[in-house]
């Protein structure tokens, strides 16, 4: 299959660790390399935001990056994007008309937009396939008068349920959201985020001074960083290391990381816990595998990929019983699920599986074992396939005969 993926802000060449680079990114690099690994021929279509990158990039895991111009090449907030989306359109209607896919996997609701309106008029007709990674519909109900969406995105995405040819939801918690957004079903295909089983591998247990606890990912306020560092109060042998976030030499100039540390002075835990920035993507195994528990514990979480990370890397993850994680971490197996913002159940839940080693050695052999098996980034390549195939076969018939 010729496959077009759009991924308007989350560029799969991206450093991790922004605000707006995270597991999309990673999501979209994995999916459209495992694809590309499997003999198709991926072009993932990405706004540009740097003046000197090049337009096309060809990439070692196989796939092609190409950088749309629309709006300024720099970096711009994706809740600021939406107005660069015409444009955005105009260009992959103009690439495509000229160069046809086999379909379009649309990564976010704005990509979504984009490609319902590029494919419009194509001189050969190409599907459209959506996968959200977050709604706008969650995001408001957990973050209130703080959600920064467009306005008019709660109800753009309702439509886009109704337009796109079928969704990809990554999660049991996602289909029921957009079944409340009025999307059949029957046209959602459940296919979880994945895991590189291959940089992600067991390693014994540390040998740490004392019991060592990483968060890992974006700082973001939603990510409740704010309930480890409260529950660390009652962990008084533990330390918490922060990972993400600006580069180490940039921290004292976050926001979020000085909101953050102020935090850690007034529970008293500031000499227990250590910010160290953003972290190189080939360091993140070593860094998990020199913890005891890797804590993730949203207000919530469309899919959420450090757990899968943890569990790849054999070790227990204690998480929020939200969104993805309530499929991924199996309680009492692979690790525990508390209740979102409630540090006071997570420090007895820490310090029950800190007191208890060959627990957190059982929860790892399990957790790995459950990554290894069910989330390899090449089992979701393979599941994302058949369902490009079945969209395919109903769609475009022909098509899909060419492609046996």
């Amino acid at each position: 299959m010729k496959i077009a993926m759009v991924s308007e802000h989350a560029n799969p060449l991206a450093t991790l660790g922004g605000v707006d680079a995270g597991g999309q990114n990673v999501h979209v690099a994995a999916l459209a390399g495992g694809l590309a690994e499997q003999g198709h021929d991926v072009t993932v279509f990405t706004r540009r935001d740097d003046p000197s990158v090049a337009r096309r990039v060809n990439t070692p895991g196989g796939y092609v990056v190409e950088h749309v111009p629309a709006g300024p090449p720099t970096d711009v907030p994706k809740d600021q994007l939406l107005t660069h989306m015409p444009a955005f359109a105009a260009y992959l209607h103009a690439r495509w008309s000229d160069d046809a896919f086999d379909l379009v996997h649309a990564h976010f609701w704005m990509s979504g937009m984009a490609s319902v309106e590029a494919v419009k008029g194509l001189p050969v007709p190409m599907p459209v396939i959506q996968t959200f990674h977050a709604l706008g519909s969650v995001k408001r109900r957990h973050q209130g008068p703080r959600d920064t969406s467009p306005p008019g995105r709660r109800k753009r995405e309702p439509w886009l349920c109704q337009t796109v040819d079928h969704v990809i939801a990554t999660c049991r918690d996602e289909i029921d959201e957009l079944r409340a957004l009025g999307l059949d079903p029957a046209r959602a295909t459940i296919v979880p985020c994945g895991v590189d089983v291959h940089a992600f591998a067991p390693a014994p247990p540390p040998n740490n001074s004392r019991p060592r606890l990483l968060v890992l990912g974006r700082l973001v306020e939603r990510k409740g960083v704010d309930d480890v560092i409260e529950a660390l109060r009652l962990l008084p042998d533990a330390e918490l290391v922060v990972a993400g976030g600006p580069a180490l030499d940039s921290l004292s100039a976050d926001p979020e990381v000085c909101r953050l540390r102020g935090l850690a002075t007034e529970a008293g835990t500031s000499d227990r816990v250590h910010f160290i920035g953003r972290v190189a993507r080939e360091a993140v195994p070593a860094l998990i595998q020199s913890v005891d528990i890797v804590v993730a514990v949203p207000w919530y979480e469309p899919f959420g990929m450090v757990p899968l990370e943890a569990m790849a890397c054999g070790r227990p993850i204690v998480g929020s019983a939200v969104g993805g994680l309530l499929d991924s971490i199996v309680p009492g197996e692979t690790g525990e699920l508390v209740p979102p913002r409630r540090p006071d159940l997570l420090s007895h839940t820490l310090a029950d599986l800190l007191g208890d080693r060959s627990r957190r050695a059982a929860y790892g052999t399990a957790g790995f074992t459950r990554a290894s098996t069910l989330y390899r980034w090449e089992r979701i390549a393979a599941e994302t396939e058949a369902v490009y195939e079945s969209v395919l076969a109903r769609t475009k018939p022909e098509a899909a005969e060419a492609l046996r």
